[in-house]
């Protein structure tokens, strides 16, 4: 099947690549001829276990091609993605204006029957929009459906390639059996369509992606409490995941969520609610408790050092907002960096992917170290901020010799306390009273 997408952001990129995995001749398009180039080239923007390999391989089989015509991809392309940004305006609310002006674009450019369909996270109510703009400039046949997307980051083309589910909005049978067509080939023991109203569809992304965040939320905030009481988090955490009703995802507490996703669909789902006069109160709290539990994070180094930060180092383990992604936005290390760059401490930082965007977001106000050993040399104390798989299992013995003092503080709980309190450290976490 001949298919186009437009965007090559991180749901764009993986999704074209993954769909001329299964052997579609897929377009991309991009309006920044550099990044192009770039992809053309075989080197990627964004890090994602996997993609690298999948866009070299069918860049060289001709299955997938890097364009910024958008006219040429449409009209030669029975299936159009639209897979641009929907980047949160200051209201909460998605800007939609990216989607529109390529709806613009399709319709304009639009040569006989093709199935639009929105990638992208949007609105409920986006689909018709797009529908209105495009009839605007072309009145023949064709269809628009929702069809969003459910890749984690570091894992997204794992998650394309064999997903839980394939949602599908569609008023049109004949677009629904096109859509059925693209993802057939990733189905190949049991179909795990999921066929609704467009409406339904838009909706159900924002409510996925919220309803994750609540439980992210609930269990920093019941983290806290066991704090606050004496009990242990990990504790509680298990008995409740022993409770298939609750299941183990997403109830690990820490700094809370980051990243493009979650702070910004919760935010957008919050606008949606208050347009709509519908109460809110538990999507807005899963947003307050998740910004505070990084203030939380900052009193406790503060009760530890004292609120002038002046003279001491601090080693972070960490900056992005999870492991195996380079992705940055809204990552926990931001908020806590900068509080203590302002206290006027000294930062020693590592991530294995994260230094690009970083050093966009800092310049030279921190030190970039080559490895993780390397940003403990002389540090006060330790700042596990990402649960990198490197970071799990370290030469504590290493670390104690190289800081000035063997102080660390687990945003992650990653660490068990007792071995690390044995071995002399001063270990602080997440839920547990030291």
């Amino acid at each position: 099947m001949k298919i186009c997408v437009i965007g090559t952001g991180y749901v764009g990129l993986v999704a074209g690549t993954c769909l001329a995995d299964m052997g579609n001749e897929v377009i991309c398009i991009d309006n920044d001829t550099e990044k192009l180039e770039k992809l053309r080239s075989g080197i990627v923007p964004i890090y994602e276990p996997g993609l690298e390999e999948l866009i070299k391989a069918n860049t060289l089989e001709g299955r997938l091609t890097f364009s910024s015509d958008l006219k040429d991809a449409v009209q030669k392309s029975l299936v159009c993605f639209i897979a641009v940004g929907t980047p949160q305006s200051e209201d909460g609310s998605a800007d939609m204006h990216y989607v529109m002006s390529v709806a613009e674009s399709i319709g304009k450019s639009i040569n006989g029957y093709k199935v639009i369909v929105d990638k992208s996270t949007v609105p409920v109510g986006t689909a018709e929009k797009v529908k209105q703009t495009i009839a605007k400039f072309y009145d023949g046949e064709f269809d628009v459906v929702s069809n969003p997307e459910f890749l984690k980051q570091g894992a997204a083309v794992d998650d394309f390639l064999k997903p839980d589910r394939v949602v599908i909005g569609s008023d049109s049978m004949r677009a629904t059996a096109i859509m059925q067509e693209v993802y057939a080939p990733f189905f190949r023991t049991a179909s795990r369509f999921v066929i609704m109203d467009v409406k339904s569809a838009e909706m159900t992304k924002y409510a996925a992606n919220s309803f994750l965040a609540i439980k992210i939320s609930y269990a920093n905030e019941i983290a806290n409490l066991c704090e606050a009481v004496g009990a242990n988090a990990e504790m509680v955490r298990i008995g409740m995941c022993s409770d298939k009703r609750i299941g183990s995802q997403f109830l690990f507490p820490g700094l809370g969520y980051g990243g493009s996703c979650f702070p910004k669909d919760v935010k957008a789902l919050i606008k949606t609610a208050k347009d709509c006069n519908c109460s809110h109160r538990l999507i807005e709290a899963a947003d307050e408790i998740n910004k505070e539990q990084r203030v939380i994070f900052i009193n406790k180094i503060l009760k530890r050092f004292g609120g002038d930060l002046s003279g001491k180092t601090f080693a972070v383990w960490g900056l992005t907002f999870k492991p195996k992604t380079n992705d940055m936005r809204m990552s926990p290390s931001i908020t806590i960096i900068n509080a203590l760059l302002e206290l006027g401490a000294k930062v020693q930082a590592y991530d294995p992917k994260g230094f690009e965007q970083a050093k966009m977001i800092w310049q030279n106000k921190i030190t970039y170290c080559e490895s993780s050993y390397d940003a403990l040399k002389n540090a006060d104390c330790m700042l596990l901020l990402t649960e990198w798989n490197e970071f799990r299992r370290p030469d504590f013995d290493k670390i104690k010799s190289l800081m000035k003092s063997p102080v660390i503080f687990d945003g992650r709980n990653q660490y068990d306390s007792e071995r690390l309190q044995i071995r002399g450290f001063e270990y602080h976490c997440i839920g547990k009273k030291n």
